[in-house]
């Protein structure tokens, strides 16, 4: 049974114009879009080329890097712990991680929560919003998504010789704190993060193509860079400019088939749009049978009051997703308390609890399947099938 303000009979042609035009204009080389309404899969599409100079099309099941889509998975493995009276969020950090204490600018030691690493109020940022030779790359801080050869240990080790941009809890800041909270997680179930993930997440909701490395390599897409005039294929080791005066971000694709790459809970994951869409869902209904409702009604809960987010105005922080708080500021059409993330390799998600509404759109091509006009346009085709 669909939500009454829906029309999902309107809903495809307005969503394949959006994906066709964004094809055209090449801003996208390939694109999986999926909806759910209600529980029930109204669309899904596979667009364009998981390879364009293989001429490979892109399957519905097409495997991508998931980027910072690990979050919300690695975030909600950390809350199955505290379910299970494993893991506390007003744990400190160093009760797990007695090595990881990094100090104020003062040189005083701050006192960090698994709260704050959730929330993105640790005092910690990523190297690609610093500037060039900033704190963290003179450190050799990798933020997880390229292969520097190194442990998650000695990624740690190094991070906790930087000291913390601010007191925990009084700023908000869009970090590298998921990472950390990976390394929690292997501590409290001393496994890896890896299979820690496997049988607190993916396992019991049958997400079998995600991981920290491609299950299937014949499955990963290709990934591509916006450029004029087409997108152009990445490097390996390849540089893309995010934000003016940043250093912006480091790329390794080849780090998905590299079983040797320290496991990011922040951004080191590779799955597809179907098993990301199986979370969601999950979510929406409640988190049976990952999370009691009480917990994912506080992951899905701003919980960093007012406290601003650049470059996110109109929103909050619940547990590793932002929440929507105002649609006017965030210029959105998008209801009150909607959770939305994206990821750098190019994908965006957002789930609308008002109105039972799951979208994940996983593309090849960054930055346009992130934050490009393209997530606009689709957001806006989703909403004009909606009768307010």
């Amino acid at each position: 049974m669909y939500s009454n303000n829906i029309n999902p009979a309107s809903l495809p042609d307005r969503i394949d114009e959006v994906i066709d035009q964004t094809l055209a204009d090449k801003r996208l080389v390939g694109a999986v879009i999926q909806v759910a309404i209600d529980g029930a899969m109204i669309y899904s599409r596979a667009a364009g080329h998981a390879d364009r100079e293989l001429n490979k099309p892109m399957r519905e099941d097409s495997l991508f890097r998931l980027a910072s889509v690990s979050k919300p998975i690695v975030s909600t493995a950390a809350l199955v712990l505290v379910a299970k009276g494993q893991l506390k969020l007003d744990d400190r950090v160093d009760r797990w991680l007695p090595e990881f204490k990094p100090q104020l600018q003062n040189g005083e030691h701050a006192t960090m929560t698994i709260r704050h690493l959730m929330t993105h109020t640790a005092g910690l940022t990523y190297r690609f919003f610093q500037e060039e030779n900033g704190s963290y790359q003179r450190a050799g801080v990798s933020d997880g998504m390229d292969q520097p050869g190194i442990t998650l240990e000695e990624n740690l080790r190094r991070l906790a010789t930087v000291p913390l941009l601010y007191t925990p809890g009084t700023e908000w800041k869009y970090s590298i704190a998921t990472d950390v909270l990976g390394a929690v997680i292997a501590k409290v179930t001393d496994t890896s993060l890896s299979e820690a993930v496997h049988s607190l997440v993916t396992k019991p909701l049958g997400m079998s193509d995600t991981g920290f490395i491609a299950g299937d390599p014949e499955r990963l897409a290709t990934a591509y860079a916006n450029d004029v005039p087409e997108p152009r294929p990445l490097r390996e080791l390849d540089r893309i400019a995010f934000l003016e005066g940043t250093a912006g971000f480091q790329l390794t694709p080849g780090r998905a088939l590299d079983d040797t790459a320290y496991h990011s809970g922040g951004a080191g994951m590779v799955g597809s749009a179907g098993d990301l869409l199986q979370l969601l869902e999950t979510l929406r209904k409640g988190g049976a049978p990952l999370l009691p409702e009480y917990l994912f009604r506080e992951m899905t809960t701003n919980q960093i009051g007012d406290l601003p987010m650049a470059y996110w105005p109109g929103r909050g922080f619940g547990l590793g997703i932002t929440v929507l708080k105002d649609p006017i500021a965030a210029n959105t059409p998008e209801s009150p308390g909607t959770w939305r993330m994206g990821g750098t390799y190019g994908h965006s998600w957002f789930v609308d609890p008002v109105q039972r509404l799951s979208v994940v759109a996983f593309t090849n091509t960054a930055l346009e399947g992130m934050a490009g006009q393209f997530t606009v346009d689709l957001c806006e085709a989703v909403y004009k099938s909606i009768k307010k």
